[in-house]
């Protein structure tokens, strides 16, 4: 008997694996997916984000080095929520390993800019925050707008339906500092 234990199993292998198809069609009536694989235009883009944690923008990279490879254009990432607070020099220990993702992400052409009026009702100055960040001193809505006149497709990052507050978003963090 040991010695026909193997092709039992070779001939229960092969009769589930032609079973397979008819299962599959049990469970799939509406067929299946095609592939597109054409290739994307150069397009330049804008991503829109309004972050309620600055965890968040870990998923943020993952969509943004996702779009570097599939458009040749430029990208540009405009930070006007809560989560710029992660872009604040004393909250770098804290948030060390997003600020590093996107300090590459910036050495690599994206440009980030960040909504200035955002930054002030957050609690912070220009120089509170890392160098490679443009503050966009007419606020977000104008750098928006600026954006979509040079010709960049807008994507919207904000999880929320309405933007999030800023104000004194400084202090979730440094609550020490509230004056």
């Amino acid at each position: 008997m040991k010695r026909y234990l193997p092709y039992i199993g070779l001939v229960a292998a092969i009769a589930a694996a032609s079973a397979q198809p008819v299962l599959a069609a049990e469970f799939a009536p509406y067929g299946t997916a095609k592939v597109d694989l054409r290739e994307t235009l150069a397009t330049d883009v804008l991503f829109d984000v309004n972050y309620a944690e600055p965890q968040q923008l870990h998923g943020l990279y993952n969509y943004v080095k996702n779009m570097q490879k599939a458009t040749k254009g430029k990208l540009v990432v405009l930070t006007r929520g809560p989560e710029l607070r992660a872009f604040a020099k004393e909250n770098y220990l804290q948030y060390q390993d997003i600020v590093d993702k996107m300090a590459a992400l910036a050495k690599d052409g994206v440009e980030f800019r960040m909504c200035g009026n955002a930054m002030k009702a957050a609690g912070f100055q220009a120089e509170d925050v890392h160098g490679f960040i443009t503050v966009a001193a007419a606020g977000g809505f104008p750098e928006l707008v600026y954006w979509m006149g040079k010709g960049y497709e807008i994507i919207n990052q904000s999880v929320n339906p309405t933007p999030l507050p800023v104000r004194d978003a400084r202090y979730l963090d440094q609550p020490g500092l509230r004056k």
